[in-house]
């Protein structure tokens, strides 16, 4: 059983929270928040177990009980917060976008391998069953083509900008924008299904408040480009799919996927390839249970796989965001 103390409280944590506890390998032992009654709001709806309650950090990381810590704080946090206990020996189980800048993300991976823990990056879309399925189908449609992949959810913060608000997601001072809130589960798509692209180029709407309400980002390969939608200014029941000369992949989301099918356009028949869908309410047991089999079993090589995966992403969007100055505090000074 790996005990775990968590960073932020907001509905991503719960979610991680429940679906951790739902593969009977995690423990829930420690809550950290800023004020103490968020703290203890937060811990109260785990009454079963014994958490300790943290508002300081350097307490926290020198718990001796905590083997894990799972970080989804607001973005501008996690470099010094994820440095802060890898340094004190525990794994790190970090919420996606990992950092600001690539050198950031750099010395975090150098420094895990230095401690011998593990660093993961949480992306849950890529350990869904029916998202493993649409990898491994790609064998059918001959070479690829193109793909269009597409994740549109309309945020209520959106209409706080349009009031005049700065809400952190949509402000660059805390490291937001819907390219790293949103359209980042687009490019963590693309990268694991097609590799690291050759170049990128994006087309933000760039809101009020500086900073991007979602954007069409195209990567460019070898022989295909990838075309990526991420908003948070609308929502959009676009599917996504992926072209090959043999046919077209189809899935209805790129996350919570809940069927996959396969389109012969010769034959006109649909084949559908999909399991059952994963239930939104344990929508990240997935990659909860892939984090404990990982930390258990000491396996470095599918660690070394997701730290691949995590450096490209991080490399396409800090690449695009520079190029339309979309800057983060620490890349201005």
């Amino acid at each position: 059983m790996l005990n775990f103390g968590t960073i932020g409280t907001s509905w991503i944590t719960h979610s991680y929270i429940e679906c951790a506890h739902a593969t009977s390998k995690w423990n829930l032992a420690a809550v950290y928040s800023r004020k103490e009654e968020t703290a203890k709001e937060f811990a109260s709806k785990y009454a079963d177990k014994k958490v300790a309650l943290y508002t300081d950090l350097s307490a926290m990381a020198a718990d001796p009980n905590l083997h894990v810590i799972y970080i989804a704080s607001p973005n501008s946090l996690h470099y010094e917060q994820t440095k802060t206990f890898l340094n004190a020996g525990k794994h790190v189980v970090l919420e996606k976008p990992s950092c600001s800048m690539s050198n950031q993300l750099d010395e975090l991976f150098k420094l895990s391998k230095e401690k011998g823990l593990f660093l993961i990056e949480a992306w849950r879309h890529i350990q869904e069953p029916n998202f493993k399925i649409l990898k491994k189908s790609m064998e059918k449609l001959g070479p690829i083509t193109g793909a269009s992949i597409t994740f549109a959810q309309f945020s209520s913060r959106y209409d706080k900008v349009l009031a005049g608000e700065k809400p952190n997601v949509f402000d660059l001072d805390m490291d937001g924008g819907a390219l790293v809130d949103l359209g980042v589960y687009t490019v963590a798509a693309a990268v694991w299904l097609f590799g690291a692209p050759k170049n990128s180029i994006y087309y933000p709407v760039i809101l009020p408040t500086g900073a991007d309400g979602g954007g069409r980002l195209i990567l460019e390969y070898q022989t295909f480009t990838v075309h990526l939608c991420g908003t948070k200014m609308w929502d959009s029941d676009t599917p996504s799919e992926i072209y090959g000369e043999k046919g077209t992949l189809i899935v209805p989301t790129i996350t919570d996927v809940q069927k996959v099918t396969f389109w012969d356009p010769r034959k006109k028949t649909r084949e559908e390839l999909g399991v059952k869908g994963v239930d939104a309410k344990f929508n990240l047991q997935d990659e909860a249970e892939e984090h404990a089999r990982i930390i258990e079993s000491g396996d470095w090589d599918a660690a070394a796989v997701l730290e691949a995966h995590s450096r490209d992403v991080l490399k396409v969007t800090e690449k695009v965001r520079r190029d339309n100055g979309l800057l983060f505090p620490v890349e201005r000074k």
